[in-house]
Parts: structure tokens; sequence; C-alpha cells
């Protein structure tokens, strides 16, 4: 599986450091709503845990706080939190699909350019 297992708050910081590129650990909880803003030692807590995992990167010090930037792209995460998802699922596509499509999430646009993306990986020979 590609990418570490990130939890929501985890997620959350990372999604800062994709939109801004990097960001000290001010900033990142800064950037979370002041309604139910976690505090600063939990953010910084946890940076240092997806820092661990590889997700995160020192990039620099100014002063004396760090820089950090995402060393796991958005793609990468979003792949595992699929792949994950679809194993609580026996590794099957269908029971996601009819969710989103009975929830209104899945249009038709969507199903086009699966269809497209079936279609190219099929004459790439990587269609299983």
């Amino acid at each position: 599986m590609i990418g570490p297992k990130l939890t929501k708050l985890e997620l959350q910081i990372m999604e800062t450091l994709w939109n801004r590129g990097e960001a000290s650990i001010r900033e990142i909880q800064e950037a979370f709503p002041e309604k139910g803003r976690p505090a600063y030692t939990t953010i910084q807590t946890t940076v240092y845990r997806l820092e661990a995992k590889a997700a995160v990167r020192r990039m620099k010090k100014v002063g004396n706080f760090h820089i950090f930037a995402a060393a796991v792209t958005r793609n990468a995460a979003q792949r595992r939190l699929v792949g994950d998802l679809l194993a609580l699922f026996g590794g099957r596509s269908q029971p996601v699909m009819a969710h989103l499509i009975e929830s209104g999430k899945l249009t038709l646009e969507d199903i086009k350019e699966a269809e497209k993306a079936l279609k190219r990986l099929e004459r790439e020979g990587k269609s299983q």
C-alpha cells in the first residue's frame, strides 16, 4: 500500500501543507477554524508523528521554530484511504459505487471519466 496510514487530524494537517507548501506548527494550527481549533501542543505532537511516519519533513529552521512540508503527495494519501475503504468491503468496489450512486455523490460525468480511465488501462494492458 502506498503511503502511511493517516488519522483524521493528520489528514487535516496534511491538507494545510498540501495547500500552502510549507508551514510552521503555529501556521498549521492557525489554519484550523477558530472554533474547535486543536491546541498548539496537539498539532506539534501530531506533526512530529507525521514526521516519524515520513509523511512530513523539516525544511528549515527559522529562529526557534521549524518549517515543515508534506513528504507524501495528496494522491498517495488518497490512494491509501481508498485502498483501506475497499479492504472493508473485501476489496469489492461495487458496494461503494452503489452507495455513491444512491447518495447522489456519483454523477454521470464521474462515470464517463471512470469509463475513459478503464478503457485507457485496458489498452495499456493494466486492467485486472
